[in-house]
C-alpha cells in the first residue's frame, strides 16, 4: 500500500487544506507515513504571504528530495498557484497543483485523470519579470516545455470550490479542532497577493458547518476553533441559496453572527472560539454575542496593519485608525478579561518615521495582549510592489523589533493581571517535566498559555488560580 505525507506551510486555511488533502489520500486507500523520509508521496502545501515563506518552500523541497530520493514531490497551495512555471523549474518536484485544483489533488497525484496539465498564465507573473532577489540564484528555474504537463493551475477565481475537514495541531491532536468555514477574499489590499491565488470570498453552507461542529463534538472534542482568510465575510456570497435559511426566520444572506448562533444552538459544544476577524466586521450585535455567552472564548484577532491614516489608504484598509480604536474599546468594555491581538506591518512603502510612530503611539495607547510584527514583503503582481519610497531593510527591522517589544510588554502585563486569580483552562496534549515533576499544558479561554502541576488528561476543562507567570506563560493550580 502507497504512503502519502502532507507538509504545511503557512496559515491556519492553508492547514485545513492540508487536512482535506490528508482525507483525499485516506478515501483512496493510502496510509499516512509518519515522516516525508518515508513516504511515497509527498506534498508540500505552500504559502506565498511574503517572499521568505517561499524560499522556505523551495529548502524544503531540496531537505525531501536528499532525504527521500525516490519519492513523488507535490507542490499545491498559494506558491503553486501563484508562480506555477517557476515551481515546476524548481529541481525535484514532479507535479504542480494549484489551489485551483487542489480538491482534486489525490486524482492527479494517483493518474486517474486522463489529461494533461493545464495553465493558465493569466494574472500570473513571467519568471523574467520576476527580480533576481525573490530567489535564491540556486533556485532559479529554467523554464523547460515539458514543465508544462505538469502543471495543473487555472484562473482561481473561476473556483467555487471549499476544501473543508478540521485540522488538528501536530502537537495538540487530541484538542482544539479548528475548521475553516470561509476561504477567499474579495478586498484589494494593495500589498496582499492572498485574493489572487486563493480567489473570491466563499463560504461553507451553516448547515455544513453544524453537521461538523455536531460530528468533533460527537467525537468527544470540546474547543472547536472557526477560521477563515476573511472570516467575517462568511456568508456574504451564500444570497439565495435556499438551504442557507437561518433561525428566526431570516433571509439569506447570513452573517458570521448567524453562524455562530446556530453553533450555539444547533450543537451542544462547550467552546466555540473565533478566529482573526477584519475590524469592520465586529458589529455591536456581534460583540454582544461574544460577551453573553460563556460558550464563546473571550478571544478577539483583529487585524490592525497600521495605526497611520495615510498607510491605510496606501493600502487600501476599509478603515481608518479612529474607526480601529472605537472598535477595540468596545471589545475591551464588553469583556474586560479577554484577549485582544493584533496584526501589525512595518517598512510599507513610504512609511515615514511620523508614520511609524503613529502606529506605535496607538499600540501603545490601546487594550492589546499580544501582537503578530510582520514586515512588508513585495509580493510580484501586487499594487504595494511598484510603489515608490521602499523603506530600507534595516529601517524596516528596527521597526519591527520596536513593536515586537511593546508587544511583549502588553502581554506580560496581561498575564500578570491574573495572579491570584482564577481562569478556565483546557488541557493540551504537552507534558514537560521539572525536577519536581510533570506540568500538563493548558491553554486558557483567553488565550494564554498556562502550566498545571501534574499529569492531567488531555481535552479536558478545568478551573484554576493562577500563581505566578513564568516563561512567557502562567502557572497554575488546579482548584
Amino acid at each position: 500500500m502507497s504512503s502519502f505525507y502532507v507538509e504545511n506551510f503557512g496559515c491556519r486555511a492553508t492547514q485545513a487544506d492540508g487536512a482535506a488533502i490528508e482525507q483525499q489520500f485516506r478515501d483512496r486507500g493510502l496510509d499516512r507515513a509518519t515522516r516525508p523520509a518515508t513516504a511515497k508521496i509527498v506534498v508540500l502545501n505552500t504559502c506565498a504571504v511574503t517572499a521568505s515563506a517561499e524560499q522556505e518552500a523551495r529548502a524544503a523541497i531540496r531537505r525531501v528530495r536528499r532525504e527521500n530520493p525516490g519519492c513523488e514531490v507535490i507542490i499545491t497551495g498559494c506558491y503553486a498557484q501563484r508562480a506555477p512555471q517557476e515551481v515546476a523549474g524548481l529541481s525535484g518536484v514532479s507535479l504542480v497543483v494549484g489551489n485551483s485544483h487542489k480538491h482534486n489533488l489525490a486524482e492527479i497525484a494517483l493518474g486517474a485523470k486522463s489529461e494533461k496539465g493545464i495553465l493558465d498564465l493569466d494574472g500570473f507573473i513571467p519568471i523574467a519579470n520576476l527580480s533576481r532577489t525573490s530567489l535564491d540564484v540556486a533556485d532559479r528555474p529554467i523554464p523547460d516545455e515539458s514543465d508544462f504537463s505538469k502543471i495543473f493551475v487555472s484562473d482561481i477565481f473561476a473556483h467555487t470550490e471549499l476544501l473543508a475537514a478540521p485540522v488538528f495541531d501536530s502537537a495538540n491532536e487530541r484538542t482544539r479542532p479548528n475548521l475553516k468555514v470561509q476561504d477567499g477574499c474579495n478586498n484589494r489590499c494593495s500589498f496582499c497577493i492572498i485574493p489572487s491565488v486563493r480567489g473570491r470570498s466563499r463560504s461553507l453552507n451553516l448547515r455544513e458547518v453544524v453537521e461538523e461542529v455536531n460530528q468533533l463534538v460527537a467525537a468527544g472534542y470540546r474547543e472547536v476553533v472557526i477560521s477563515g482568510i476573511n472570516l467575517g465575510r462568511w456568508g456574504r456570497d451564500l444570497a439565495g441559496k435556499g438551504d442557507d435559511v437561518v433561525s428566526g426566520g431570516r433571509t439569506p444572506p447570513p452573517k458570521l453572527e448567524d453562524l455562530v448562533e446556530a453553533i450555539l444552538a444547533e450543537t451542544s459544544l462547550e467552546k466555540l472560539r473565533i478566529s482573526s476577524v477584519e475590524p469592520m466586521d465586529w458589529t455591536e450585535s456581534f460583540i454582544r454575542l461574544m460577551a453573553e455567552s460563556p460558550r464563546i472564548a473571550k478571544h478577539a484577532h483583529v487585524p490592525m496593519q497600521s495605526g497611520s491614516d495615510a498607510v491605510l489608504r496606501r493600502m487600501h484598509r476599509k478603515y481608518r485608525p479612529w474607526h480601529y480604536r472605537e472598535k477595540i474599546e468596545k471589545i475591551r468594555a464588553a469583556m474586560p478579561a479577554a484577549a485582544i491581538g493584533a496584526d501589525v506591518m512595518v517598512g510599507f512603502p513610504g512609511e515615514s518615521v511620523t508614520e511609524f510612530e503613529e502606529t506605535r503611539r496607538l499600540i501603545e495607547e490601546l487594550p492589546l495582549t499580544y501582537l503578530h510584527v510582520f514586515t512588508f514583503s513585495a509580493r510580484p503582481g501586487t499594487a504595494a510592489a511598484a510603489l515608490p519610497n521602499q523603506v530600507p531593510v534595516n529601517v524596516a527591522r528596527e521597526r519591527n523589533r520596536i513593536l515586537r517589544e511593546l508587544g511583549a510588554e502588553k502581554k506580560l502585563a496581561f498575564m500578570r493581571s491574573f495572579v491570584g486569580r482564577g481562569v478556565d483552562a483546557i488541557t493540551l496534549n504537552v507534558i514537560s517535566e521539572d525536577s519536581d515533576g510533570p506540568w500538563t499544558e493548558t491553554l486558557t479561554d483567553n488565550y494564554l498559555k498556562m502550566k498545571l502541576r501534574g499529569r492531567r488528561a488531555s481535552n479536558q476543562w478545568v478551573r484554576a488560580q493562577v500563581l505566578d507567570v513564568a516563561d512567557g506563560q502562567l502557572l497554575g493550580s488546579a482548584a
